[in-house]
C-alpha cells in the first residue's frame, strides 16, 4: 500500500479516535465517581469549613486588619497565631504557611496556602517531577513537593514538637490547599516517619486536611495512609484528575491543541486496567471526600452532598469536560459548599 494510501487511513482512524473520546467525555460526570459511595457523617466532616478558613487568613497580611474575610470573618483569634512564615522567610522552597494553636478545639494546625500564580518558585516546587522519580516509604510520591514537605518539617518540627508536649490532649494537624495541600499530604508522612522527632505523639493523634491536592503519591501510599491524611475535592475540580504531567499542562498555555492531542490518543488507548498496574502512577491522597452539588443535565446548584471512601479504582481517573473544572478548585468555593453541605 502506497504512502498517499496510508494517510487517509491514519487520518480516519485518528478522526475515529479523536470521536470515542469526546463521546465518552461528554458522558463522563462527577458523580460517576462518588455515587456508590458513602455518606460522609456531620462529626467526621465538621472540621473541613473550619480549616478552609485558616488556610484562607494565610494570604492576609494582617489578620486584625483582614482585607479578604469571608462574612463572620475566619473565626480564628490572631493572638494564637504562633508564627507565620511568607516566601522572604520560606527561600521560595515552599509557599507561606502558619502554626495556629486552637484552643477551643483542643489542635495545634500547621496550614499551607495554594499556589501563588505570580510566583515563580511555587511553579518550580510543581514543576519539579517526573514520573517515577523519587521512590518513598515503600512507594513513589512527588519530587518538588516532597523537598518543600521535608524543609517545612526541618524547619518547624522544634517549634511543633514544644507545642504537642506542652498541649498533651491536642491533635496535630496539618491542612493545606491546592500546592499546599500536596506539601501537608507528604508532610504528614514525614512526620509519621518521624515521630520521635515530634515527641513520641500517637498515629492517632496525626491529622490531615488536604483541601482541592494535586496527584502527590501512589496508590499504594494513598490506601496505606487513608486514616490520617483526607483529601477534600468540590465536583468537577481539575487538579486532583490531572493526570497529564504538569510541566506539560503549562506547556499547554502555549499549545493547548497539542496537549489535547496527546490526551486524546493517551485516554482511548490505555486501558484503565493497565493505568492500575502502574505502581509510578501518583493519585489524590488518603480518604476522599467528594462534594457532589450538581447532577447530569441539570441546570443550577443543588444542596451539596459529600461523599467519602478510600477506592482503588475510580480514583478521580478522569478529567471532566466542565465549565466548572476550575471554580471548583477556589477554596473560597470549597468554603461556601462544604458548610452548606455541613448546615444541610
Amino acid at each position: 500500500m502506497s504512502l498517499a494510501c496510508c494517510i487517509p487511513v491514519a487520518e480516519g482512524v485518528y478522526c475515529i479516535a479523536c470521536a470515542r473520546w469526546l463521546w465518552l467525555k461528554f458522558l463522563y460526570n462527577a458523580g460517576h465517581e462518588s455515587e456508590n459511595w458513602s455518606l460522609a457523617t456531620t462529626e467526621e466532616f465538621e472540621p473541613i469549613p473550619r480549616y478552609c478558613r485558616l488556610i484562607l487568613s494565610v494570604y492576609e497580611d494582617d489578620l486584625r486588619n483582614p482585607l479578604w474575610a469571608p462574612p463572620g470573618g475566619y473565626g480564628i483569634n490572631p493572638d494564637w497565631v504562633l508564627l507565620r512564615k511568607d516566601y522572604e522567610e520560606t527561600l521560595g522552597r515552599v509557599s507561606p504557611y502558619m502554626i495556629y494553636l486552637d484552643h477551643d478545639h483542643g489542635d495545634v494546625v500547621l496550614g499551607v496556602r495554594g499556589l501563588n500564580l505570580a510566583k515563580e518558585s511555587d511553579y518550580a516546587v510543581l514543576l519539579d517531577n517526573k514520573l517515577g522519580q523519587t521512590k518513598f516509604c515503600g512507594g513513589y510520591v512527588h519530587n518538588g513537593l516532597l523537598k518543600a514537605a521535608v524543609w517545612i518539617f526541618e524547619s518547624e518540627c522544634e517549634v511543633l514538637r514544644e507545642l504537642v508536649e506542652k498541649n498533651p490532649g491536642y491533635t496535630l494537624t496539618f491542612v493545606g490547599h491546592s500546592l499546599g495541600a500536596g506539601v501537608v499530604s507528604l508532610l504528614t508522612i514525614v512526620a509519621l516517619q518521624k515521630q520521635d522527632r515530634l515527641g513520641n505523639i500517637e498515629r492517632k493523634r496525626i491529622r490531615c486536611f488536604a483541601i482541592a491536592p494535586p496527584r502527590c503519591m501512589s496508590l499504594n501510599l494513598a490506601v496505606r495512609y487513608a486514616d490520617v491524611i483526607n483529601s477534600v475535592v468540590l465536583q468537577d475540580d481539575f487538579l486532583p484528575r490531572t493526570t497529564t504531567a504538569l510541566e506539560d499542562v503549562f506547556k499547554s498555555l502555549v499549545c493547548l491543541p497539542c496537549l489535547l492531542c496527546v490526551m486524546c490518543v493517551k485516554d482511548t488507548c490505555t486501558m484503565e486496567e493497565k493505568m492500575l498496574k502502574d505502581p509510578r502512577r501518583l493519585y489524590a491522597p488518603g480518604r476522599l471526600y467528594h462534594i457532589v452539588e450538581r447532577k447530569p443535565f441539570r441546570i443550577g446548584r443543588f444542596p451539596p452532598v459529600v461523599k467519602t471512601a478510600v477506592p482503588v479504582d475510580k480514583r478521580f481517573e478522569h478529567l471532566v469536560l466542565s465549565c466548572n473544572a476550575t471554580s471548583d478548585h477556589a477554596i473560597i468555593w470549597i468554603e461556601r459548599e462544604s458548610q452548606k453541605a455541613l448546615d444541610g
